[in-house]
């Protein structure tokens, strides 16, 4: 009925006012009210209300568009079904103070995305709201502010811009500032700290401006102190997560603001402990927020330990941290799952707290059991985190070998997902690398022959040098080498070949000709090079190839063949002086490359002893 009258354009304004005003208020109920509303199109009514001459009904309408719009139940996309909503929105900003409060807030809450924020800004979004910075009504401000904050996140085409609009004379960066000050509303201070983070991550302002060290990383990091409510805490810890993410030196101005790490040990003593609280509401809103702290403190955590050796040295000093940690990689929130594996892959970053605290707290198990059925989001970051602890100098290495690790990273080389089928091989690659001989045919049987050749065609180079740093790691010491190569050693000779063959760079062929000189230090090994014509012609190839690095690899596989204390030296430096080997040494040696013209004079001593 409301929605009848609402639309009869012969109802008088007054009328069509009030039932906007009061299915506003309805739409301020439970969310089922709200469903219902948008089942009965109360949208496109509304919208089609704005086309009304009369600005109190225009008021109204936008009023209650904002409260269907801010309800969670309300698709965002229904703000951009229709491409003149949008211009004719930027249009009535112009009109009251309220069209601004309301089309702000509309804006914000329905920017989810880089397609949204592409269609406001080419909308002129920054244009027509820039100006509302300086409104003299807060809410218009603030609004408008949030609108930017959404605006800008991860967008740099966004960011740009803002950076050279000003307003009254001055830049918006200087704006954003001044609302920064201590004397502003919190809410104030948070979302104009998070319109500087993300024009300082899009590029748009330099990480050692003072806008950045001196006004915005102090302020998030006041926003984490106790005195703060617990939902600013949590923003402001997660924003300052995000600002210093990728900069060594903000992390470290960071790291000893305020005593932030101690501060952050906080965030996990959420709900604070029952007999301390009678009031059953506290405790609601503390459990609600508990886990979301947790989250939010793990990510710093991670931001701040991602570089430096002492910061993370303080952190895994900090109460309790490697126990919270193991606890958080179990958590029933996938978030906070997510957090805490992020943070402990930050710390592994570290070889002396691999030595040390990893093992203490056997980090391995509860890793170990997050990478058995994870969604890819977690696995990712758990896998790289297993690589670290794959590491020869790891103590971890044992048993995570002995929980079924191998197995496990071969299933990640046949992941749909790069990252997944990176990581799989680098941690394959690390534990490999000075393994004893069962490990290593263990981790070939794993992966068999098909899929060795898979990852030596994947179409990513990044999968592909680190499968052939595997073969590199399995291919060390002779009895290793020997007895890999008379079990695989026919497909490991196609492989070296297809792809020295290949359209490949210089990193790749360089470690592909590695692998062959550490074929031909086997004692029988060599001779699946010396028996292959093929390859002996590609080695003398690259000998005499432009780039001096595939060179110098040629030239060890050469040195290895015909090393005079070995069996069968003699017939090895024949067969390679027919093929003009010597001819080729004598040339390098006059080379102007130092390294290069060692290697051939040396090699050539091999002829005269």
């Amino acid at each position: 009925m409301l929605l009848y009258l609402l639309q009869q354009e012969t109802s008088s304004t007054e009328l069509r006012t009030e039932c906007a005003v009061v299915l506003g208020s309805l739409a301020m109920g439970t969310e089922n009210n709200v469903k219902s509303l948008l089942d009965c199109h109360i949208i496109p009514a509304l919208l089609q209300g704005l086309l009304s001459p009369d600005l109190k009904f225009i008021e109204a309408c936008l009023r209650c568009l904002r409260t269907i719009f801010i309800s969670p139940v309300t698709p965002e996309d229904l703000l951009y079904t229709d491409a003149t909503v949008i211009s004719h929105l930027m249009a009535l900003l112009s009109r009251s103070r309220y069209t601004q409060e309301y089309i702000c807030q509309i804006f914000s809450h329905c920017c989810k995305g880089p397609d949204h924020q592409t269609i406001l800004f080419n909308h002129g979004a920054v244009q027509n709201i820039a100006h509302l910075l300086v409104s003299t009504s807060y809410k218009v401000r603030m609004q408008a502010l949030k609108c930017f904050s959404v605006l800008a996140f991860e967008n740099p085409q966004v960011s740009m811009t803002l950076v050279n609009v000003s307003v009254d004379g001055e830049l918006l960066p200087q704006i954003f500032v001044k609302m920064l000050q201590r004397d502003k509303p919190i809410e104030m201070q948070l979302t104009s700290a998070k319109c500087l983070t993300s024009m300082c991550r899009a590029g748009a302002i330099r990480t050692d401006d003072s806008c950045i060290v001196l006004k915005t990383l102090p302020c998030l990091v006041r926003m984490c102190s106790k005195e703060r409510l617990l939902e600013e805490r949590v923003e402001g810890a997660e924003t300052l997560a995000y600002l210093i993410e990728t900069d060594v030196e903000l992390q470290r101005i960071a790291s000893i603001t305020d005593h932030l790490i101690v501060m952050l040990a906080d965030y996990f003593k959420y709900p604070s402990s029952v007999s301390a609280i009678t009031d059953i509401k506290r405790l609601d809103h503390d459990l609600k927020h508990a886990h979301e702290l947790r989250q939010a403190a793990f990510k710093l955590y991670a931001s701040l330990g991602a570089n430096d050796e002492d910061i993370r040295k303080k952190i895994i000093e900090t109460e309790n941290m490697m126990d919270r940690i193991v606890n958080g990689l179990s958590e029933s929130s996938i978030k906070v799952r997510l957090a805490a594996v992020r943070c402990l892959h930050s710390l592994s970053r570290s070889v002396q707290q691999l030595r040390t605290s990893f093992q203490d707290h056997a980090v391995w198990k509860p890793l170990m059991k997050v990478l058995q059925n994870a969604p890819n989001e977690i696995l990712v970051v758990a896998s790289s985190t297993l690589c670290n602890l794959l590491l020869e100098f790891s103590p971890s290495k044992e048993p995570i070998l002995e929980s079924g690790a191998i197995e496990l990273l071969c299933s990640l080389t046949q992941s749909e997902n790069l990252a997944l089928r990176v990581n799989g091989i680098w941690a394959l690659m690390n534990m490999a690398f000075q393994a004893e001989q069962k490990i290593k045919s263990d981790i070939l049987r794993g992966l068999s022959t098909e899929q060795l050749f898979q990852l030596l065609s994947d179409s990513d180079v990044n999968v592909l040098m680190k499968t052939l740093g595997l073969l590199r790691n399995l291919l060390s010491t002779r009895p290793h080498i020997d007895h890999i190569m008379s079990t695989h050693g026919k497909q490991i000779m196609q492989a070296v070949t297809l792809i020295l063959e290949g359209e490949h760079n210089i990193e790749v062929k360089e470690q592909t000709l590695c692998i062959l000189a550490n074929i031909a230090d086997g004692t029988t090994a060599k001779e699946l090079i010396m028996t292959n014509d093929d390859i002996l012609q590609k080695i003398k190839y690259y000998m005499s190839h432009s780039n001096a690095k595939l060179q110098l690899a040629a030239m060890f596989c050469i040195s290895n063949l015909i090393w005079n204390e070995e069996e069968g030296s003699q017939e090895r430096q024949d067969k390679l002086r027919d093929m003009g080997i010597v001819d080729i040494l004598h040339k390098l040696s006059q080379s102007s490359d130092p390294n290069l013209c060692d290697k051939a004079k040396t090699a050539l001593q091999q002829y005269l002893a």
